[in-house]
């Protein structure tokens, strides 16, 4: 079966050629058939290298190195992306996916158009199943085949990382197609409304996942890595972090060229930048430059094929912006007091944020090439990123109730003095009956502010109770993203201001107070799972009226002779009380005592329902309504 997959996906790459060919030459209808028939094949592909996870097919060199039979059957399936070969395997799969569902959903009315945008996305799915099947072929057969597999990453048998990995896919490639739809619209000449609606349906369906699977795994390194931490500024979350940035960008500024028919030249650089950052993430992760827990060691020889990839298509996407950007329409004139200048000025901040975390990400590798050793952390990014984004956030609700063409700044004052109302609320409060650091209360003020401002925005466009219900899922969508937007900023002011931190060590038996809960170890004990063993502690937690029990454990994996943290959480509502279970040492008497990583972190539920917002605001703005009121427009 694995040999008719290996077909299949040679199958698919033929038909990703064709698709290319017939594409850029203009025949839509050609074009989108073998998109569908190559997607028919790598699913096929796919399913075989699935089944053969699943069955425990030690025949398959993949499988042997990366699956166990006593491993849980999720993680089985799971193994099939969880290592470098079936990564790119899936990649391929959701790249030809994208270029099938346009085929079959895309309607511009203008076919030629449509024709190019498939045959550049055959083209870039044709690169990566080249480098797929010559150079990380998942389906190699072993002869003979071992008895037993090595097992999976133990840190990847988690059910957050199951589903991390095709969501980020879903992003990134994502972006391909919002590419391959500027490169068609550069080759004829034309960034217009029609390109812009066309084009923000697509990089919404990149921006969702993407948010989401970013979402996914900061709250898989949050729980299984035992740090206590929600973001720790690690080389591959910042991978992740640069299109998604580049994406929010975009998506701000293709809603000028689908409104004002402006920003056309900039709004297809913003798409060539996407998936720029898309490739950049994709070299970073799996040429083995990066050392990560989130990162895929290869070799150095496909990590230097990666990088290729990366200069070629990379460098082909810019050639052709520069070679064609001068022959769109420049469109009508905006000036920087209204709408189209705020949300210029929004896009030059998202610019420039990314801009520091690359060079953060990047500087290390730079130094290390020199010679040099040097690391890039949290008070880099604190000193630059944060306040570069704070300006964004604290304009956000002034500038989306300015006009389209001019705005009026007569009222400038009246917002001015709105937030410094809110921060003065909250110093008052810091230096009053609660402790709240000067930074973080303005932090707090931001958050607030965009909460209000989006509720603000979407009173201002309903005007009356009964039209809320009437505004178009597009408006509720944009709502929604606001506010989830805040809602992430106060979860993590609150949990990076007020998350207390300590390390105790107990005997069975012992108590202590830790952030105003009495700790009680009561035993430890020896388990086994299905292909681990742990030692798992029991604690009692204790504060005024409720009891709870803490069961924290280090797992260890013979299959992969690795050991891994496994975290107790108990949720409150209002904090997470976090426990990692350390090391147990005897004393002279012959007494055991547990070391335990104890954090108490406020309102850090906040954090991921941002994030859950902003995905599902992106998902109702991909379906909102065709007509619209006007008052929706304004």
């Amino acid at each position: 079966m694995i040999e008719a997959g290996h077909f299949a996906a040679f199958l698919a790459l033929i038909l990703s050629f064709f698709q290319a060919g017939q594409g850029l030459m203009g025949q839509r209808r050609a074009a989108g058939l073998s998109a569908l028939v190559a997607f028919g094949a790598m699913t096929f592909a796919f399913a075989t290298l699935v089944v053969a996870f699943a069955t425990s097919d030690f025949s398959v060199q993949l499988v042997a190195a990366n699956s166990h039979t006593l491993k849980p059957f999720v993680y089985k399936v799971a193994g099939t992306w969880g290592n470098h070969e079936g990564s790119m395997a899936l990649w391929c799969l959701v790249g030809i996916g994208f270029g099938a569902v346009a085929a079959k959903v895309m309607s511009t009315g203008r076919p030629v158009f449509e024709a190019r945008a498939l045959g550049v996305q055959g083209l870039l799915n044709a690169g990566a199943l080249l480098y797929l099947l010559l150079a990380s072929s998942p389906f190699t057969r072993l002869d003979p085949a071992p008895l037993q597999g090595a097992g999976l990453n133990p840190l990847l048998q988690d059910p957050a990382l199951a589903a991390h990995p095709p969501m980020l896919y879903l992003g990134y490639v994502g972006y391909s197609f919002v590419f391959a739809l500027a490169a068609a619209g550069l080759i004829e000449g034309r960034i217009d409304g029609v390109w812009a609606r066309t084009a923000r349906l697509w990089a919404l369906a990149a921006f969702m996942p993407l948010t989401l699977g970013i979402a996914l795994g900061s709250y898989w390194a949050y729980y299984e890595l035992g740090w206590g931490g929600w973001w720790f500024w690690d080389p591959v979350e910042n991978a992740s972090l640069m299109p998604w940035l580049i994406g929010a960008a975009l998506l701000h500024s293709v809603i000028v060229t689908e409104k004002r028919g402006s920003f056309g030249v900039w709004t297809a650089l913003l798409a060539v930048l996407a998936f720029c950052f898309s490739m950049l993430g994709a070299f970073l992760v799996r040429s083995g430059v990066l050392t990560s827990v989130h990162a895929f060691a290869v070799d150095p020889l496909r990590g230097s094929l990666l990088l290729a990839g990366l200069l070629v298509f990379g460098g082909a996407a810019l050639i052709l912006f520069a070679v064609r950007a001068g022959k769109l329409e420049a469109g009508p004139n905006w000036t920087t007091g209204s709408r189209e200048g705020a949300l210029m000025g929004n896009n030059l901040v998202l610019i420039v944020a990314t801009a520091t975390v690359l060079l953060g990400t990047l500087f290390p590798l730079i130094a290390e090439a020199a010679g040099e050793t040097m690391s890039v952390g949290e008070p880099y990014f604190n000193l630059t990123f944060t306040p570069i984004m704070s300006l964004a956030l604290i304009a956000l609700p002034i500038v989306q109730a300015w006009s389209w063409g001019k705005a009026d700044l007569s009222s400038l004052w009246k917002w001015a003095a709105a937030f410094a109302g809110i921060v003065a609320v909250f110093w008052l409060a810091g230096i009053g009956p609660f402790d709240i650091p000067l930074l973080a209360g303005i932090g707090l003020a931001i958050a607030v502010w965009l909460i209000a401002g989006a509720a603000m925005e979407i009173w201002r466009r309903a005007k009356t109770v009964k039209r809320l219900g009437k505004m178009p899922a597009r408006v509720w969508g944009m709502t929604l993203a606001h506010a989830g937007l805040g809602f992430f900023v106060m979860g993590a002011v609150l949990e990076t201001s007020g998350r207390a931190h300590t390390t105790i060590a107990l005997q069975e038996g012992q108590a202590t107070s830790v952030a105003g809960w009495q700790l009680t170890l009561d035993d430890v004990e020896s388990i086994e799972g299905p292909n681990w063993y742990a030692e798992r502690a029991t604690l009692t937690a204790r504060r005024g009226g409720t009891v709870t029990e803490l069961q924290p454990h280090k797992r260890f994996y013979p299959a992969a002779q690795m050991p891994t943290t496994e975290t107790a959480i108990h949720k409150t509502g209002l904090a997470d009380l976090y426990v990692a279970l350390g090391d147990g040492r005897r004393n002279t008497q012959g007494e055991t005592r547990w070391t335990f990583e104890v954090f108490l972190n406020p309102f850090i539920d906040l954090i991921y329902l941002g994030t859950i917002l902003i995905g599902l605001g992106a998902l109702l703005s991909m379906f909102g309504r065709k007509a619209r009121a006007k008052e929706a427009e304004e």
